[in-house]
């Protein structure tokens, strides 16, 4: 374990001096662990991690220590040694929920560990589906992968449990927006990202700025040949641009996985070929003698203006993405919470832009004095009550002035459209619209150049931020006591409990082979129980005592001969006729 002996303490003194007052434990390693939890809970770190390495300390084999320590050294920032601390607490533990959901959640902050971390959650919820902390965590990472159905139908799974769980309730809001989560963890993939960015951007603008020298030499100056020399003289310091890119990509192997994952950096990388092209066919058809030929005005269009057309295509394509009036609804929920309230500005922010591009769409198409126009441009007000009935709206007004402005011009345009389209006359009506309209993207400029600015979140999907799911359950595991041990070890009536294909079923257990010192349990059993488990791994024991009946509640694993059985929960309960029972 060289994560507990990095800077552990040298004697319980020094350790109970460090954490002051608070560190009252003595050698109890379960009082240790308890004050860990309780560190945890109030926010300081530092001081958990140093009392879950005193309890780890004084029992090496105690699955909790390790897995409070996990959850310290994660807030830390320390996530190597996280993932250590909780594979330890799985070795010891292997049926535990709340240790696979403890490494799971130290392993996606591992680069290129996704499908470690997905294995772990899976465990987790199959071995304990009543928990909603699995379910939050498996949608957390299938969010992660771009899998927004599966990510949808675990935040809801987790809901169902726990109404109350903030971080499901808003990532929910984010799948049903469509928000397309970052998906290239890995280092390779994220320098492969920047070095295409660079590398298209270099090219376009490089080019852009050519061909606009080009055309003034040619027609302010009627350096006609000169020009389409020094424009294709150019093309040198692009091949010396895309040839220093490519040397800078860390992995070819990694270019068709970075592009297939994003349309749009597809669609910016694909662009700088397609400018290459205009270039070329703008300096073969540059115009002589102010005469402007179709063909040039084209391939300059696309040279000059392809940033620009990009940008008109995303915003069209995103702002029809997603359900923003459901996502609204949950937002709402849970206004609560600052990242709820940032989400749902974006969320307006969205349903502004379906609105008005579905008023400039009526207001191009529609003639005027078409009454299914009326109708159309009523769509926004009825728009705006759902919204108002769906989500908490207090304190937009405050947060975001520009957003509510945009609303507002996007309800006048809508009332301007329907009185043009019931009164023909109305001509002023018909302009309104339209200056309401050019409102709006006043509005969405203004809120943008403002978060460039201030370094402030903007009204884009990119603004979008997930609610961060605490992936440590603190709770104590169960410990055996020395005398069902006993029971267990000894005892010539176990009984084992399980869900067999046809409902549940019990039987005699062949014998405990060994407790190991976690209190993980060996038992030999048949082989019907062994597929009952693999399907549900949860299990009881019962224990026959002189003394006492026990009832040992946990998970099964196959292994070799054996089934191991990992303690969740252990009830002790004395003869009938007596009147006190115990719980551990």
């Amino acid at each position: 374990m060289p994560w507990v002996g990095s800077d552990a303490e040298g004697s319980p003194a020094r350790a109970r001096r460090d954490l002051g007052s608070e560190a009252s434990p003595q050698g109890d390693p379960r009082a240790w662990s308890g004050l860990a939890a309780e560190l945890l809970g109030r926010g300081r770190p530092e001081a958990a991690l140093k009392a879950a390495r005193q309890a780890v300390e004084r029992e090496p084999h105690g699955e909790w220590g390790h897995r409070l320590a996990s959850l310290a050294l994660e807030r830390l920032d320390r996530a190597p040694e996280a993932v250590e601390a909780a594979q330890e607490a799985v070795r010891l533990a292997p049926g535990s929920w709340a240790a696979r959901l403890r490494l799971a959640g130290a392993l996606r902050l591992r680069p290129g560990r996704w499908r470690d971390a997905w294995a772990e959650a899976q465990k987790a919820v199959k071995y304990a589906p009543e928990e909603p902390g699995p379910h939050a965590l498996s949608g957390d990472l299938a969010l992660a992968r771009g899998d927004r159905s599966r990510a949808a139908t675990h935040y809801r799974a987790a809901l169902q449990l726990d109404p109350e769980h903030t971080g499901a309730r808003i990532n929910l809001g984010l799948t049903l927006l469509g928000w397309p989560a970052p998906r290239d963890e890995d280092p390779d993939g994220q320098a492969a990202r920047q070095v295409l960015l660079a590398w298209s951007r270099q090219v376009r603008i490089l080019l852009a700025v050519a061909l606009v020298a080009v055309t003034v030499a040619a027609l302010g100056f009627d350096l006609h040949l000169e020009a389409q020399i020094g424009g294709a003289a150019v093309l040198a310091p692009v091949l010396a641009v895309t040839v220093r890119q490519a040397g800078r990509l860390p992995s070819w192997a990694r270019l068709a996985a970075v592009l297939g994952r994003d349309l749009w950096l597809s669609l910016s990388v694909a662009a700088a070929p397609a400018v290459v092209a205009g270039y070329v066919a703008g300096l073969a058809t540059l115009p002589v003698h102010r005469v402007v030929p179709a063909a040039f005005a084209g391939a300059a269009g696309l040279v000059l203006f392809n940033q620009a057309a990009i940008l008109v295509l995303r915003l069209l394509v995103e702002a029809w993405q997603g359900r923003p009036l459901a996502a609204l609804a949950e937002f709402g929920a849970a206004a609560g919470e600052r990242v709820a309230r940032r989400n749902m500005d974006v969320a307006l922010w969205i349903v502004a832009g379906r609105s008005w591009w579905g008023l400039l769409l009526v207001s191009v198409v529609a003639p005027a004095g078409a009454s299914w126009a009326a109708f159309a441009g009523l769509g926004v007000p009825v728009v705006m009550v759902l919204i108002g009935r769906r989500a908490n709206l207090r304190g937009v007004v405050r947060r975001d002035r520009w957003l509510v402005a945009a609303l507002a011009f996007l309800v006048a345009s809508s009332i301007c459209l329907a009185v043009a389209g019931v009164m023909p006359d109305m001509r002023r009506a018909w302009q309104g619209a339209w200056l309401a309209l050019l409102a709006v993207l006043a509005a969405f400029g203004a809120r943008a150049v403002r978060a460039r600015w201030r370094g402030s979140p903007g009204p884009w999907r990119a603004a979008l931020i997930p609610f961060p799911i605490e992936t440590g359950d603190t709770t104590p595991s169960s410990d055996l006591t020395d005398e069902v041990r006993h029971a267990v070890t000894f005892s010539r009536s176990v009984v084992l409990s399980y869900a067999g294909p046809h409902g549940p079923r019990s039987m005699a257990v062949s014998a405990v082979t060994s407790v190991s010192r976690s209190g993980e349990l060996r038992v030999i059993a048949g082989e019907e129980s062994w597929e009952a488990v693999q399907h549900d791994p949860r299990v009881a024991i019962f224990v026959g005592d002189p003394r006492f009946w026990a009832e040992v509640r946990g998970i099964a694993i196959a292994d070799n001969d054996v089934l191991r059985i990992t303690p969740r929960e252990v009830t002790v309960r004395e003869y009938p006729g007596r009147r006190q029972a115990r719980t551990q």
